[in-house]
């Protein structure tokens, strides 16, 4: 569990870098960003599709860093708790593999294949927990 935490962190981490820092997340086109900047959306006049993009980006990678830290403190901090909780367990699988089929359908391939390792590892934790208790309880 620890392992997929930490993994959803560092994809964070490194897209928020990567959305405020350098130049990974800007289209090849300079042509297009410049008429991102310019370009209003329908639902306001009030943001910019490149405000958004940048919006969008970060808030995803807040989300990604949250998700990291909530689980990776819950491991060490109150496994028993984390474990017990169909909630946490349920909710938790159900963000990694939405993020699974969103990166699948419209990210590239590195996203992809670090969320797929990250769930990996949260199923294989989830099912060696229980395990372990069934194994306790026979």
């Amino acid at each position: 569990m620890l392992m997929s935490a930490s993994i959803v962190f560092m994809l964070g981490v490194l897209h928020l870098a990567y959305t405020f820092w350098g130049t990974k997340l800007t289209p090849r086109d300079p042509a297009l960003q410049i008429s991102m900047t310019q370009v209003p959306l329908v639902i306001s006049k009030e943001t910019t599709m490149w405000r958004c993009w940048v919006g969008f980006n970060a808030s995803h990678s807040m989300g990604l860093i949250l998700f990291g830290l909530v689980f990776g403190y819950l491991v060490l901090a109150n496994d028993q708790f984390l474990f017990r909780s169909p909630i946490l367990l349920g909710a938790g699988a159900a963000m990694l593999i939405g993020l699974a089929v969103v990166s699948k359908l419209y990210f590239f391939r590195v996203p992809f294949t670090g969320i797929s390792i990250s769930l990996a590892c949260y199923v294989t934790s989830v099912a060696l927990c229980f395990r372990a208790w069934y194994h306790a309880s026979s």
